[in-house]
Formats: structure tokens, sequence, C-alpha cells
């Protein structure tokens, strides 16, 4: 697993990490029982604080996306179904709401945002086939 730290996001350095762990997960490219790799190890691959590494870890542990075994390293967990659908509902609610105030800022209608969602969606099902 690769995982990309960017200072010019905006996003605090254990979220992109906890996001890109998260998608691994998700998208099978950690399988579930697999080892990650040791909190110090990462901090020091990524040049990082171990505080920020371990930061990161217990937000999936707290997420239900790992484990940490005292004294053996943190292990992906299964994915229940309903939980990954509550965080999946939880990241669009926020990314919707962040839309809507941005829209509000900008003296956009809702029904351009409409508008603007349904034309993301149609395009995204023509680039997947669906």
């Amino acid at each position: 697993m690769r995982i990309v730290i960017s200072n010019q996001s905006g996003k605090p350095i254990y979220e992109q990490i906890e996001d890109q762990v998260k998608a691994a997960i998700l998208s099978g490219q950690l399988k579930v029982n697999e080892q990650l790799p040791s909190i110090r190890s990462l901090a020091r691959d990524l040049r990082i604080s171990v505080i920020t590494t371990t930061r990161a870890y217990h937000e999936l542990e707290a997420a239900g996306f790992i484990t940490n075994v005292q004294g053996k390293g943190a292990y992906v967990l299964g994915q229940d179904s309903a939980l990954v659908r509550e965080n999946a509902l939880r990241d669009i609610e926020a990314s919707l709401n962040q839309a809507i105030d941005t829209a509000n800022m900008a003296h956009i209608a809702p029904s351009e945002l409409h508008t603007m969602l349904d034309t993301l969606l149609q395009a995204e099902e023509t680039d997947h086939g669906r």
C-alpha cells in the first residue's frame, strides 16, 4: 500500500492517511486481517511524526476499519456493510453540506445545484458504462 502526503492539501496529514487507508480497504487493495505498517515505520517512511500516524490509526480503529492488537500491530477488519454504508453516507453528507455552503456564498440557486449533481451523475454513468 502506498500513501501519498500532500502539503498543499487543505486536509491534515492524519486525515490524508486515514482517507487513503479507508479507500484501500474499501477497494479491496487491503484485505481482511492484512497487517498494516507499524505506526513507527509508517511515520519514518512518510517522514512525519509518530503522533500523526498514531492519530490516523486511532481514527481508523474508531471508525471500525482496523483493529490494534497489543504487541502485534494493526490489522484490517472485515467490513460490516451497514457500517461501511453509514461511513459513506456521513462522508457524502459532509461533502454535500460543503457544496451547499459554497453555493450559498456564490448565490447559486438550489435548482442549479440539482442540475449540477444530475449532470455529474450522468457523466459518471457514461464513463463507467452503466
